[in-house]
Order: structure tokens, then sequence, then C-alpha cells
């Protein structure tokens, strides 16, 4: 008897009571079990070549999710794609390191925790710095980590014992070691300009953390009088008026001739009456709006550069909070009845207040961008505020280079200009946060001398003048500065002898979402090459995304989301993975329909169903005797099935190799022709379906059924052919669908107890004696005598004689030798010679081969051609109508694109159609 999987019920291939459905349920979570405690998923640095080992390395680092966060289907599909490749490597016998862990998600994760305060009727400033850190690790050590036990239940074979936490003590000594070296080699400096700051969190944000959100506001038109002349004005527009308290100057073009006059002159601000010079800046544009800006530096970013070039003043006037106040340099610039106010109220008040002043010009609508924080959603105020920053461009320069020179490649491949336009760009990065979970800036200030300096160690002393009156910098750094070190830092590093990094650094294949291909992927990219000196993989992977039918991203917020967990409590995990993979184009995004979870993953479900029932159908017709080895077998004794089957599973295994593959670049860098190859999904998927489904199943194993039902040689060899091709197609399968495929693999004959598919050799193309295509003219010829049966008409099971032309040669001959096979399959009789005179149906085959089947006897022919004379001459008059239509200019001139469009598809059809008519009037009616 054949061993049983750890999930498979107890019966035998052979038994009747063969499960007739796979219980999903129960051997999902059995074979987890057993896989793990097998180790398959353990990855052994000292087996790979690096290590003087025989295997290559293969790694994929997981996109480590927030510590907080719940499985949603974003996480399914971002990790399924990833479970295919590993799986795949594994079994192509790479040492394949799937490498998994979460991330500290600082804002995020602060947001939770404050939230959980405030019900108490609290705030972190209430708790202390230190009770709130406490107490935000004791959440994570309660809550976090749950979405990797959730992975698990879809499949997931990543390498558990090696699990990284971006607040680990490893990663943070990495953290900490990465600030250290850009602050040594002057990357790294303090610096007080406009940054993006969200009032709801109390921090400042990155360019890339303040999105962009398309917004329909107002712009308001506001009259500066001249000081000294108020008969006199400049009109100028702005979004935000209540910024304008903050206005130190108004800038217009030093070319402009309409303002030339008034260059050196002063402005009175409206509703406080400060005097604004007005200056003349290259930066302003002559032809926006009036050509006029006002100047606030210390709330705008652009203004900020302006007020730098003129050495004016930078007030502030906006809170932390987003309120209105005379927070630095701004004495006497907000009014009493403003101070303490909202923002956005106070931009009402100011509003009236210019309004019943006359200053008000006028309001208009205005389509424009505004940028909200990535976390809360809140505005974002630009602010004046002292921050941590990374000098970038030295940074950024190799990693633009890597994938100019195909180092590194980006697919789909219009990510490539997005990327290089965007590092050509680069900004400076704002790494420092003002929240207190996180890693804190490691610098420290001396109350002695003033000194400060950053420190890998918590100092005891001051390093210039030794004083122990030390005060470290109160923030935190942006998440993402430990998540870019995330290549290296999980591998060990800064330990640059550590085995993991020398092993399994670089890795191969980043697989993400592109909305974080700057927040993250370019980053990454960055620090391996400040760091290791080389890029941390050779491959990124940009999937789309997950939508519902309205083509709407799937989230909380919309309710329209789709839990993971659900979709396998009802279909299994392989229902799940099957329908994301074999659904996904490269970086085409996944329609769901949340409404309908049945009809969403049914191509999951009823494939996962129909491979059961081949495997048990196959199993039960083999039965668990001991099957001869297919290369043992006499190629001789292979008949035309044999040879035919062989020869798809060649084609098939090739298919998924060249849509996988390759794995990685075979001189460090990808040939030109090689950058957008491989990692097609669901052309691998297809491939692997078409061959155990529509070649095996439906026609293979009907071949052989007979040789299966009479014992002899020939059975042994149908056998050992069959068992063979089962197997080969479940390793094709099994990176996708990993539970049924390795249920149905521990059922084989002569299955060896503690032995796993998941650690089975991956197929590889064999040479094979010639002789399998004649079998696709015998394929080819049931096709077509079937299909002429049902156009006929004629009766189901009703035998009928098909003539092939004496002469036929070789095809022929290989039809006349499968006559018992077309006359199961087909309800045909085979015979050489020429048809006798009268009605007749015909099929020429691809190859030329013409089969005549007479319907004498077998139809009523006055009958047939009276429907088919109909048929033809009632599409006729249709058609004619229908180009009629056409061809007035009136109709294709005023109706829809759309419309005409249709009407001409429709037009291609009846044509074809009404051919396909006449062809058969004139085949059987003369």
């Amino acid at each position: 008897m054949s061993k049983q999987s750890p999930g498979a019920a107890s019966a035998s291939p052979a038994d009747p009571d063969f499960p007739t459905h796979f219980d999903f349920a129960t051997a999902e979570r059995a074979l987890s079990d057993a896989w793990e405690r097998a180790g398959l998923f353990r990855a052994d640095g000292g087996r790979t070549t690096r290590a003087g080992g025989e295997r290559d390395p293969f790694t994929i680092l997981i996109p480590p999710p927030n510590v907080t966060a719940v499985l949603h289907v974003g996480h399914g599909l971002n990790n399924t794609v990833q479970d295919v490749l590993v799986r795949w490597r594994r079994m192509a016998g790479d040492e394949a390191l799937w490498l998994p862990g979460t991330d500290h998600a600082g804002i995020a994760t602060q947001n939770v925790v404050e939230k959980l305060l405030a019900k108490e009727g609290k705030t972190r400033f209430d708790v202390g710095r230190e009770a709130f850190v406490a107490r935000t690790e004791a959440f994570v050590e309660e809550t976090g980590g749950l979405i990797l036990k959730q992975l698990r239940a879809i499949g997931a074979s990543a390498d558990w014992s090696r699990t990284a936490y971006t607040f680990s003590p490893a990663l943070s000594r990495a953290v900490r070691e990465a600030f250290v070296r850009l602050y040594e080699r002057g990357l790294v400096y303090r610096g007080h300009r406009v940054i993006h700051w969200c009032p709801r969190c109390l921090t400042s944000l990155s360019d890339e953390e303040a999105e962009f959100h398309d917004t329909e506001g107002k712009l308001y038109h506001i009259r500066y009088a001249l000081a000294d002349d108020p008969a006199q004005g400049v009109t100028i527009a702005t979004t935000r008026p209540e910024t304008l308290l903050a206005d130190v100057a108004v800038a217009v073009h030093p070319d402009d001739p309409r303002y030339a006059a008034l260059v050196g002159r002063s402005l009175a601000l409206p509703i406080t009456g400060i005097p604004l010079p007005i200056i003349a800046d290259g930066y302003v544009e002559r032809e926006f709006g009036t050509g006029a800006l006002k100047i606030t530096p210390a709330h705008d970013a652009n203004d900020f550069d302006v007020g730098k070039r003129h050495g004016l003043a930078m007030p502030v006037v906006i809170s932390a909070d987003g309120e209105m106040a005379e927070v630095a340099d701004a004495a006497g610039r907000v009014p009493a009845e403003l101070k303490g106010l909202d923002r956005f109220e106070a931009r009402k008040r100011i509003v009236r207040q210019l309004e019943a002043s006359g200053a008000l010009v006028k309001v208009e609508t205005h389509a424009h961008s505004v940028r909200r924080c990535y976390r809360c959603d809140t505005v974002v105020e630009p602010r004046l505020s002292d921050q941590w920053f990374v000098r970038m461009a030295p940074l950024a320069a190799p990693a633009l280079e890597a994938v100019k020179d195909g180092t590194i490649r980006l697919l789909p491949e219009k990510w490539e200009k997005v990327y290089i336009n965007w590092l050509e760009g680069i900004r400076d990065w704002n790494i420092s946060r003002q929240l207190w979970w996180g890693h804190r800036v490691p610098v420290w200030t001396c109350g002695a001398c003033g000194h400060a300096d950053a420190y890998r160690e918590d100092p005891k002393g001051c390093g210039k003048c030794g004083s122990a009156e030390l005060e470290q910098d109160p923030d935190v750094f942006d998440t993402w500065f430990s998540s870019w070190l995330w290549p290296i830092s999980t591998l060990g590093w800064p330990d640059e002898e550590a085995p993991d990094l020398k092993a399994f650094y670089p890795s191969d294949v980043l697989v993400t979402a592109p909305e974080i291909l700057f927040f993250w992927v370019a980053r990454m990219i960055m620090s391996g090459y400040a760091f290791m000196g080389r890029a941390p993989f050779h491959t990124v992977y940009l999937h789309g995304t997950v939508r519902d039918m309205q083509h709407r991203k799937m989230s909380k917020s919309l309710g329209n989301g789709i839990d993971p967990l659900d979709v396998v409590d009802q279909y299994g995990a392989d229902a799940l993975r099957w329908t994301l993979v074999q659904g996904m184009g490269l970086g085409v995004d996944v329609m769901l329909d949340p409404e309908d979870l049945d009809k969403s993953f049914a191509p999951g479900r009823n494939f996962a169903t129909k491979l059961w029932n081949i495997g048990r159908f196959i199993l039960l017709q083999v039965g668990d005797e001991k099957v001869t080895p297919l290369p043992t077998v006499d190629p001789a004794a292979f008949t035309l099935a044999d040879r035919w089957i062989l020869d798809r599973l060649d084609a098939a295994i090739a298919e998924c190799d060249a849509s996988l593959g390759p794995a990685r670049p075979q001189a460090g860098r990808w040939p030109e022709q090689e950058r957008q190859v491989g990692l097609r999904l669901d052309a691998y998927a297809e491939a692997a379906r078409r061959f155990v489904w529509n070649e095996l199943a439906d026609w293979y194993v009907e071949a052989v059924k007979t040789r299966l039902a009479e014992p002899g040689p020939d059975r042994e060899v149908a056998r050992a052919v069959l068992v063979h091709m089962f197997d080969q197609g479940l390793r094709l399968l099994h990176p996708i669908m990993p539970f049924v495929t390795e249920a149905l693999w521990q059922r084989l004959p002569g299955a060896t107890p503690g032995r796993f598919l998941a650690a089975a050799r991956w197929p590889t193309a064999a040479p094979r004696a010639a002789g399998g295509e004649a079998f696709e003219v015998v394929r080819e010829a049931i096709d077509a005598i079937r299909r002429l049966r049902s156009e006929y008409g004629v009766t189901p099971g009703q035998p009928i004689r098909a003539f092939v032309a004496a002469g036929a040669g070789t095809d022929g001959t290989a039809l006349l030798g499968s006559a018992a096979l077309l006359h199961r399959l087909a309800r045909a009789e085979i015979v050489a010679g020429s048809p006798p005179a009268g009605a007749a149906a015909h099929a020429v085959l691809s190859n030329g081969l013409e089969l005549v089947l007479p319907l004498e006897g077998m139809v009523d022919v006055k009958k047939e051609c009276a429907r088919l004379r109909g048929e033809h001459d009632n599409l006729t008059k249709q058609l004619g109508a229908l180009r009629g239509r056409l061809a007035n200019e009136k109709f294709t001139s005023k109706a829809p694109a759309e419309v005409v469009e249709a009407e001409r598809a429709k037009e291609r059809e009846w044509s074809a159609r009404v051919e396909q008519l006449s062809a058969k009037v004139a085949e059987l009616c003369g």
C-alpha cells in the first residue's frame, strides 16, 4: 500500500472509498505541520556555492508587514507570488531562502496605541515617553506577529526560524550603525527648512509620506494695497489664505514690465497692515495668474528658498497641532480673535474679514492637489522645522546606474522610467520623526560644551570635554530608515562575516507593490550600494492591485475588502492561490467581487476539485502495485498516445520554464533581450493546467482506459507512462497549489514515507523517441467528427462512418491504427477508400488530410437542407440591412464610436456565418 499523506483519508488509492472530495480543512493543517517538522523550508547557507557548497542560493525577503497588521487580500496576492517562486526554485535544486519578518511600523503602531489610550481618556503626554514605549512594547508582544501565523494558513513556505523584526536588538544595531556611518561620511545633517507636518500625528513626514490627493478647493484672489498709496495695489491668488499672516514679501519676475516700477516699494498686509517689500525673483512665472506671489517662507517649501535668497524673516503662525498661534518670529502677526483657532476655521474667519474690508477680489472653484498624511489622511501642513536629513544625490547615483545598465530589472518595464525620473530629481530625505515609538536618533548633545555627535553605543561622557551632562535627541527615525536596511540587516549586517550575509546576499527577486517603489524599493537599492557595495537583488517584480468590480482598490474604509482566511475556510488555500495567480498578468490588477466569493474564487475551487477528481480516477485505475520506472521501459513498447503525451510533457515543461525563468542573470547583468522575460505567472499556471487537464486527463487517460483494463505487458507500459505523467504534472502545479498536489503525490504507487513533493525535483525535459505527432492527427480527427456530428444533428451515440482517402500515407495509417479509439470517443468507424455518392459532411485536417462523413440515413437531408437554406436566407437579409446602416454616413458620424464598432464587429461575425452556411448548403444539398 502506498504511504498516506498526513492530511489524507485512510483509504488506499485502489480502495473504492478513496475520498470523493479533498478535505482541505484537515489536509492543509496537517501538511503544513508535516512540512515544518521535516524542516523542508529551512535554508542552509553552508550548502550554497558562495560558501563552497554545490547549490546556487535563491533568496527572497518578504516585504515586512506591520507587526500589528492583519492579513488582507493584498498580502495574500503578494505572498502567494513569493511562495510560488520560492517553491519553484527549491524544487529546481537551489538553496532557497524565503526570509519572513515584520516591521515595527513607527507611526502606524503609535497611532493604534494612542487610540487605545484615548479610550481611557488619556494621551501619550499624560503617561510620559518611557511608560508609553513600555505599553507599546507590551501591545506588540501581545498582538504582534499574528499576520505571520496567518501566512502559514495560505501555504507560505518561509524559513520561520529566521523570522526578523525591525525593532529587534540585532536589527536596531544595524539601524544605528547605518546612521553613524552616514553621519561620519557627511551624508547626514541637521536642517532648518520647511517640511511636511502632520498635525494629527504630530510628526514630520517625508515627501513620499505626504501623498498628493486631487481636490476641488477654492482659489482666493486678494488685493494687497500699496503701503504709501492704498488706491493702488497688487492682486494675489492663494488656496491657503490663513497663511497670509506669515507673509513677509510679495515677489514678481525681474523682467515683468507690469511691476518694474513697484519693485522696492511696500504693500500693506491685509488684516494686520504689516508692510511687505515687493521683491524681484526669477522663481516667479510671469504667465501664471497675476504674475505676483505672496512669499511665506515658514509655510511653503518654495517660498522658503526665495526667503533664504533674499534674507527674509520666517515667522511661524501655525502651531504643531494645526492651530493659529505666534509660534516663532511672529509677534503681532496673529490677531487675538484668531489665536487658538484650527487652521481651517481660521481660513473661514480670515476670508470673512477680507470680504468685509474689500480686500477679497473674488473666489473661484479650483481643482488642485493637496498633500495628506499617508497614515491618518490629515491634510499636511508645510512647516518650518529642524529635522535630520540624508543627502540623497550621492546615494542615488549607483542605484540609478544599476537600473540603466541592467544590473537590476523592474517588471513591468513601464516602472523603469518612473524610477529613473524620481532618482534623477531626488531630494534629500527627512529621516526624523517626532514620535516615541521607533529607533531613537543616536545623537547626544553636551550640556557643558554644546558638542553634538553620533554614537554607536550610548555614551558615558562627552567625546569632546568628558562631561556626563548629555542629552539624546528626542526624535526617532522614519520607519523606512530601518526598512531600507532589510536586505542586509536580516542577514547579519553590520557583521560582514555573518554566514547568512555571505551565503544569501545579494538576494534575487523582490516582490512588492508599485506604491512603495520610492518609499522602500529605491532606498533599499541605495542602502545596498552604500553599505555592501552592490545591489541587494537583481529583479523587482511589481505586481498589480486587487480591486473590486468597480475597479476600486480594496480597503477597510470602503468596506470592499476580502478576508483571505474566509476564502481559505470556505474553499481552501489552493483555491485562493490559484485564483490570484491565474488572474494576474504582469503588472495587471486582479479583479474580485467581495459580494460574491463563490463567483470570484470559482476558478481556483473548480480546478482544485477537478485535479482531485483526475487524481482519484487515475490512481484508482492504476492501483498501487509496483510501477515500472519510466526510464526502464523499452521505447519500442510505446504507443502513439504514449509518445504524444511524452512530447506534451516536454512542451509543458519548456513552457513553464520559459514563463517563470530565467532565475537569475548569467553574467551579473540582464542582457537587453532578457530584461522583460519570465515571471509570467499566469502563463505558467495555464501551461501546467492545460497539460494536466486538457492533455493528460481529457486525452491520454481516455486513450489508455482499455489498456489499463487488460492485464499484460502493455498495461504495465500504460501504468508506467500514466503514473510518470501525473507525477510530473503534480510537480509543475505544486508551487501554485501545494496542498492538493502534495496530498495526491503522497498517494502515488510506491510513495516513500517521509518524502514530500515540496522537496521533489522540478521536472526537466528528456530526449524522446519521435512519433508523438501522429497522435495529433487522431486527436484532430476526433474533434472534427464530434463537431460535424453536432452541427448536423447526428443522434448522440449513433455510429457514423468516416472515410479516409486511400494513399493518405502515415497520417491515414495512424487513423486506421487508432480505429478503436475513434470509435470509442467519436462513435465513428474509420474506413479507407472512397465514400459513396450522396450527401456528406467534410472535414479537412490541418495536415491536409480529408475526412468524408456520409449523412444519408444519418439525418433527414431534405429537412436539414431546408433549415440551412432558411437560416442562410434570413441572415443574408439581416446582413444586407446591417451593411446599409454602416454605409449611411449619418449613422456612422453621429452614433457613439463604441456603437459603430459593435455594429462592425457584428457585420464581420454575420459575414463569416453566411459563408459557413453557404458552404454547408453546397456540401449537403448540392
